[in-house]
């Protein structure tokens, strides 16, 4: 059994945060007090806790990640790794659940003054929050673009990753979901001329009539912080 689509908190389950920027920051009247020290509500202490308050929405639905694991191993006790199955252009990735931290909705990207890196593609507000957006078709050196499928909807989703100097973003074509992939059934990358992002794989697999590369989270996730360098 499949999930389809990822489980996002439930919005009642949020903490709720006083978006005092909005009312009284430079959003809103701007009669907030601190606005003579601050300049700007980005470099109040109030921001940043409620800043770190609404990242601290994200995460995956570890229950029901943990039951579809357990539900597939049963089925015949093959050892499984948790992953998540998404799709850049033609080529098929995953990566394990857990150096993720929520799919998100596909949010606006805004671009920097001065930035002629092509693999950061500028910030975007995580629930209030300015984070760095990356392009992993650049980072993994993808071929761009391909014609979307017409068998099925097609939804663009934004990856949410868990990285030590804070969260980052990266936009993907489309989520298939979490898969229990078998781990004897994972192969060596190899040396094969046409397997998109090398570099980063850990492992092939073959997955319902799709070939996934499986990347390596952690060599990710430094070429990930390397590129806001």
């Amino acid at each position: 059994m499949a999930v389809n689509r990822l489980p996002l908190i439930a919005s009642d389950q949020l903490p709720v945060v006083d978006d005092c920027w909005n009312r009284i920051g430079v959003h809103g009247d701007q009669s907030c007090e601190r606005l003579a020290a601050h300049v700007h509500c980005r470099n109040c202490e109030v921001h940043a806790a409620a800043a770190t308050l609404l990242l601290d929405r994200y995460a995956l639905n570890r229950e029901d990640e943990a039951a579809e694991l357990a539900d597939t191993q049963e089925e015949d006790s093959r050892e499984r790794r948790s992953t998540l199955v998404f799709r850049l252009g033609e080529e098929w990735l995953g990566l394990a659940t857990h150096s993720l931290v929520e799919v998100a909705a596909m949010g606006l990207i805004h671009s920097l003054p001065h930035q002629r890196s092509l693999t950061l593609l500028g910030v975007t507000n995580v629930r209030g929050a300015l984070v760095a957006c990356l392009s992993l078709t650049e980072l993994l050196g993808l071929e761009k673009g391909g014609a979307a499928p017409t068998d099925r909807r097609v939804v663009p989703r934004m990856l949410i990753f868990a990285s030590q100097g804070g969260p980052l973003v990266a936009p993907v074509e489309e989520v298939d979901g979490i898969h229990g992939i078998p781990l004897d059934a994972v192969v060596e990358p190899g040396r094969a001329a046409d397997l998109a992002a090398r570099q980063f794989a850990s492992g092939v697999v073959q997955w319902r009539g799709r070939s996934i590369t499986l990347l390596d989270e952690d060599l990710l996730l430094q070429a990930m912080a390397r590129s806001l360098a």
